[in-house]
């Protein structure tokens, strides 16, 4: 049994170690918001905030989901706001990707 929190949050400890005991529950968070489009890098789509408790406040309604299928091990996403541009921190060592989408993927993703 699990019990949960004004804002959202849930608690129910269980006996199995790989699902965590504090969770969201599923009326919390984003929806995909029509299609996933195929990218050369992997895909895109469009996410929906859903109406449930703000956990912070200025909540973005619409965001842009990017995925890119960096490597078979390595899988990199981004959440971006489609409608205005916010500064990104700079790092020395985090390019750009520039190739295709890799094959032979060691992992899967679900949107």
């Amino acid at each position: 049994q699990s019990t949960c929190t004004l804002r959202g949050c849930c608690w129910s400890p269980g006996s199995d170690t790989s699902v965590p005991w504090c969770f969201f529950a599923s009326n919390h968070g984003y929806k995909v918001n029509g299609s996933t489009r195929t990218t050369q890098k992997g895909f895109e789509t469009t996410l929906t905030r859903l109406p449930s408790p703000s956990l912070f406040g200025n909540d973005i309604n619409t965001v842009l989901l990017t995925g890119e299928y960096q490597t078979p091990n390595r899988f990199r996403f981004k959440i971006t706001d489609p409608k205005k541009q916010r500064f990104e921190v700079p790092h020395e060592h985090v390019q750009s990707f520039t190739g295709s989408a890799a094959s032979k993927l060691n992992y899967k993703v679900d949107v």
